[in-house]
């Protein structure tokens, strides 16, 4: 793999405006099913006193006396959350952490900081690239450092698997799929380079493909070959849909018949360990549950140098502090979380199959002809400043503290 270099474009250089990480405050208002958060709501409203605040578990950013207006989009309470004894906020799929959709509480009073500006421009339309905690790592733990940059289609919290947080960025600046997130004149100079159209979604795609980490950030290498940009796209774009599941239009990711994952031995009703047996292809859940076949690609699969599968299984199983809200749980392990899980597997062993064509695609012999320099000398860099900044959307009244109409 060649060496980024101080030329080496950023992310950051091609999709200026970001967003820093969600910073919930409290574990409590997400969990991996919605009904244990309408649990956690019903067991917080009907207490009081000392007992209702030490639930909440208040931060400098948020307690229970904190004014805060409505989250864009969504239809919760505003008044003090001291006074608070409403019915539960629909819960929102959210990506929480790399590869973990879960539930959260869409409610600006619990969270300590939400990021408003994401959930302006969250819609069907909106596709979300979430740079992933660089490890340093030996050379030879390299490849576990996985994937520079996912991209999801549920608002992302920006939770790394390990590491520092990276930055959320969307690919559309306003709501329905309006105005990119791109460097203006980017995608012309490279359509002029290539000899074909070049989109903010064939952008990313490449991104997706080709993104390797970086103190800086994530380093996006521009290839001189339009053949390398078209194989690099292409290939970004399967990644992506297979991240996506289904969502934005796309299909549901499936393995060939025959490699596709089911359970041959029923998972126990209190699963408190995972393994796996790569003699036999299977995923060992609890001791007695098994899951096969589990190609090797997907139990060593990496986010930032972190097994996603085993991540995964902690946060469902962990133990939590007893009396606390984050201890309210699914009594056994809910059928959904195996489905859930065995998509997980089919997702990761198909990204997990593409890792050869990724490495090829990292290791080409095309040094990038479009450095930071380049783009300077052709008038694209720096972006200009109101690129960085959030658009001014308003297309709804957004509620704001104690029933206020809130301005932007």
């Amino acid at each position: 793999m060649r060496p980024v270099t101080d030329e080496t474009p950023l992310l950051d250089d091609l999709m200026p405006w970001s967003v820093a990480p969600l910073r919930l405050g409290r574990d409590w208002v997400a969990a991996p099913d919605a009904r244990t958060l309408r649990t956690r709501w019903d067991t917080l409203v009907a207490a009081g006193g000392a007992r209702r605040e030490e639930l909440f578990r208040p931060t400098r950013s948020r307690g229970q006396h904190s004014a805060v207006a409505a989250l864009p989009g969504q239809r919760t309470g505003t008044v003090r959350f001291t006074r608070e004894a409403g019915p539960c906020p629909e819960p929102v799929r959210v990506a929480y952490g790399p590869f973990d959709e879960q539930w959260l509480l869409p409610d600006h009073r619990l969270i300590d900081a939400a990021r408003p500006e994401l959930w302006r421009v969250a819609d069907a339309h909106q596709l979300f690239a979430g740079e992933q905690g660089r490890v340093p790592l030996p050379q030879d733990r390299a490849e576990a450092a996985g994937p520079a940059l996912l991209v999801t289609a549920a608002l992302p919290d920006g939770r790394p698997a390990a590491g520092r947080p990276g930055r959320i960025r969307p690919l559309y600046r306003r709501p329905g799929g309006h105005e990119p997130n791109v460097t203006p004149g980017l995608p012309e100079l490279l359509a002029a380079r290539y000899g074909m159209p070049v989109s903010a979604a064939d952008l990313l795609a490449w991104a997706g493909a080709a993104a390797r980490p970086s103190p800086a950030g994530c380093a996006v290498p521009l290839p001189a070959d339009p053949q390398v940009w078209a194989a690099g796209v292409a290939l970004g774009r399967r990644l992506t849909d297979v991240q996506l599941r289904g969502a934005r239009g796309g299909e549901r990711p499936r393995l060939p018949g025959g490699r596709r994952p089911y359970v041959r031995a029923a998972l126990p009703p209190h699963p408190d360990s995972l393994a796996y047996d790569a003699e036999g292809e299977a995923l060992l859940v609890g001791g007695t549950g098994r899951i096969a076949p589990v190609p090797v690609e997907a139990w060593d699969f990496h986010v930032s140098g972190v097994r996603v599968l085993p991540l995964w299984f902690e946060r469902r199983t962990a133990p939590a502090e007893p009396g606390t809200l984050e201890a309210i749980r699914p009594p056994v392990w809910p059928p959904e979380w195996t489905s859930e899980l065995l998509e997980l597997v089919t997702v990761l062993a198909l990204l997990g199959g593409m890792a050869a064509e990724r490495a090829a695609l990292l290791a080409g012999r095309e040094q990038p002809r479009l450095g930071r320099a380049d783009l300077r000398a052709a008038g694209v860099l720096p972006p200009p400043a109101a690129a960085r900044r959030p658009a001014s959307v308003l297309e709804l009244p957004e509620e704001g503290p104690e029933g206020q109409f809130a301005l932007l």
